[in-house]
């Protein structure tokens, strides 16, 4: 795991070196261990890297990488777990060069000469973002992983002769680079209000872009605009979908069976490092999982790490302690006081480097900070959500949508008013006259989040759309914007995919997984310099969930059906079955809180104005609200303060 940088720019110098450290130096995080810049001062082009050590921890693995036939640098940041099979591959068809050491990258650097880099990074399992430079060709190739487990970052600087292609890691790097004076688009900011995250393959910055996952970009012969660049799918979720949907697995024993030993390959492959490794649990569905299945390979109890509040509503270390009890890890628990939490607030501009608002980002660096102290590397089990069908909205949304669908959109205008009239608390009580398994955590904020989308939806995509959407599209948040198209917006992408379940499933794997949570996870993570490897998204996995019918994922009003039935042959289900819990905190007494002089300074009417990105007059009356108790809009405050912040640190 490693960060990575670089530029190729018309008009070099030799002030290029210095450039290209400057930029890399930001990433330091990244890759405490070691690091170097590589640069070519006649073509302009120069790389930088950062290393974080994990496989072949000598100098033979360090970057830049030369291949052997000095053709190719290459600067990679990731992993590739199956780089022993590339190996052997290499070996068997007389492609092996003369071997340096044992690291992935020394043999992606091979396949590269041996099967050019499509065909490389098809065979590949792993995670990764790499840029590769082809002396011969005079090419700049940028890839990225399948679902985007590693950032991305490229974009232009500079006009005319000054103009320079520059990428990296994080926009932190690129801001590095000298006189960075690319303005804050308007545009990109509507969409972070829209989801919490900036989507790609857009940016905060203008003419800035993330290339999106399982692309690879290719810029030659100085080609210094965008329609010089040329962008295209090596691997593409929509291909695995529509295969599968034509090969399903109709048999349940077979399904679990399969999933069972794909799933172990996968976490057999990613327990391989050379340093100290560990798994984060919390003792739901996906991370017991993936603990019970990593400790049965281990001859010796494995390292677990969880995150305890104070707070026993968003407080799951007991589950997680009675699952790491009965798995017999060697569990390790960080008590966090709502103190700690507030402390860490300040930081979370630098550490996320972009507007970014999912408040589980505060528990994640905790978790990633308690695992650093005795690990470098973590296993983690998100993406079963995504693939197994594990959200509330998979099974709530036709509930919802069957009971309302029948009202005309003014009898439906009523029914959200009706909602809005009691409190949030008075519907955090409610919660509890439920029968256990229709309870809903936050059930109050997710209610008055439903009241006003009622009146918007005409269907059950629109009313997806609606649930992940933050501010409502008809309330304009952010000034001389306008809008964005995204994956969501088409409705093309899905139109072999018969279940509107289904679908919801593959637009948070295409969206909310790589924009949001892996985000969430790569920059906590990074932050603490620990590597995360995640089982769930090797795409094998992803393949044959795909492969699996509805009723595998969803059954008696639960998600993660197949997991389960897998789950409970290590764990007894009285151990995980409960709601589903966010990864949360209690954000909207926070704001009412002690958080209440930190947001007036962030959202005081005058600053607002004075700087003209948002719509003081819409943000002052929702903190109104929030004030008063009877509504709740934390997560909207918190993406306008994160915002704010972000803004008060890249100044």
């Amino acid at each position: 795991m490693c960060g990575l940088t670089g530029c190729w720019t018309k008009k070099a110098d030799s002030t290029l070196r210095a450039s290209v450290k400057a930029m890399s130096q930001m990433l330091y995080h990244r890759g405490p261990d070691d690091g170097a810049v590589w640069v070519d001062e006649p073509e302009g082009i120069g790389f930088g890297h950062r290393r974080l050590k994990v496989i072949d921890l000598s100098e033979n693995g360090a970057q830049p990488m030369h291949s052997a036939c000095n053709r190719y640098v290459l600067v990679l940041n990731g992993e590739i777990y199956n780089h022993h099979k590339m190996r052997a591959e290499l070996e068997a068809h007389g492609h092996a060069p003369n071997w340096r050491g044992h690291s992935d990258t020394e043999i992606l650097l091979a396949g590269f000469v041996a099967w050019g880099v499509v065909a490389t990074l098809q065979r590949a399992v792993g995670m990764f973002s790499l840029a590769l430079w082809d002396k011969k060709e005079r090419r700049l190739t940028l890839g990225r992983d399948r679902f985007g487990e590693k950032p991305l970052y490229y974009g232009w600087l500079g006009k005319g002769n000054k103009q320079t292609f520059v990428f990296g890691s994080e926009l932190k790097s690129l801001r590095a680079f000298p006189n960075f004076d690319n303005p804050i688009n308007h545009d990109a900011l509507a969409l972070y209000f829209r989801f919490s995250t900036i989507p790609a393959p857009y940016s905060i910055f203008q003419d800035i872009f993330k290339l999106e996952p399982g692309h690879v970009l290719i810029l030659q012969n100085e080609g210094f605009n965008h329609r010089a660049i040329k962008i295209e799918p090596y691997w593409q979720l929509i291909d695995a979908v529509n295969k599968g949907a034509s090969n399903l697995i109709e048999d349940e024993i077979e399904a679990i069976e399969r999933l069972d030993s794909v799933l172990r390959d996968s976490i057999e492959q990613q327990s391989v490092a050379d340093v100290p490794l560990g798994a984060f649990l919390s003792g739901g569905i996906d991370s017991s999982l993936i603990t019970a299945l990593m400790q049965d390979q281990s001859n010796s109890p494995i390292q677990t790490f969880t995150v305890g509040f104070d707070e026993t509503a968003f407080d799951e270390s007991p589950y997680a302690l009675a699952v790491a009890k009965h798995l017999r890890t060697d569990h390790n628990e960080l008590r966090v006081t709502s103190k700690d939490a507030l402390n860490i607030i300040p930081n979370l501009p630098e550490l996320y480097d972009e507007p970014f608002a999912d408040s589980s980002q505060i528990p994640t660096y905790f978790i990633c900070k308690s695992a650093r102290q005795k690990v470098t590397v973590a296993l983690s089990g998100d993406a079963g959500d995504e693939l197994f069908g594990g959200y509330n909205r998979y099974f709530w949304g036709r509930r919802i949508w069957n009971k309302f669908a029948w009202l005309p959109s003014g009898s439906r205008r009523v029914l959200g008013r009706g909602i809005l009239s009691l409190s949030v608390d008075t519907w955090d009580a409610m919660n509890y006259i439920l029968p256990s398994h229709y309870r809903v955590t936050n059930l109050g904020s997710k209610a008055y989040k439903m009241a006003y989308r009622l009146e918007q939806v005409e269907n059950l995509d629109d009313l997806y759309r609606s649930l992940v959407m933050l501010w409502p599209e008809g309330k304009s948040i952010v000034k001389h914007s306008k809008k964005l198209t995204t994956l969501l917006d088409d409705a093309n992408i899905v139109k072999n995919i018969s279940e509107a379940e289904q679908r919801m499933m593959f637009w948070d794997s295409l969206t909310y997984l790589p924009d949001d949570i892996l985000t969430k996870v790569d920059r906590a993570a990074m932050g603490v310099s620990l590597e995360t490897r995640i089982p769930f998204l090797d795409h094998r996995v992803a393949e044959l969930a795909w492969r699996m019918p509805l009723h595998m994922k969803l059954r008696d009003g639960k998600g993660k059906w197949a997991l389960r039935q897998l789950l409970h042959k290590h764990v007894p289900s009285d151990l995980i079955e409960r709601p589903k819990a966010g990864f949360g905190i209690p954000l909207g007494q926070w704001l009412r809180g002690p958080l209440v002089d930190w947001v007036e300074s962030l959202i005081n009417e005058e600053r607002l104005q004075s700087e003209g990105y948002l719509n003081s007059t819409l943000i002052r009356e929702t903190w109104k609200q929030h004030l008063s108790n009877r509504y709740d809009w934390p997560h909207e405050l918190w993406s306008v303060l994160m915002f704010q912040a972000w803004l008060d640190n890249v100044r």
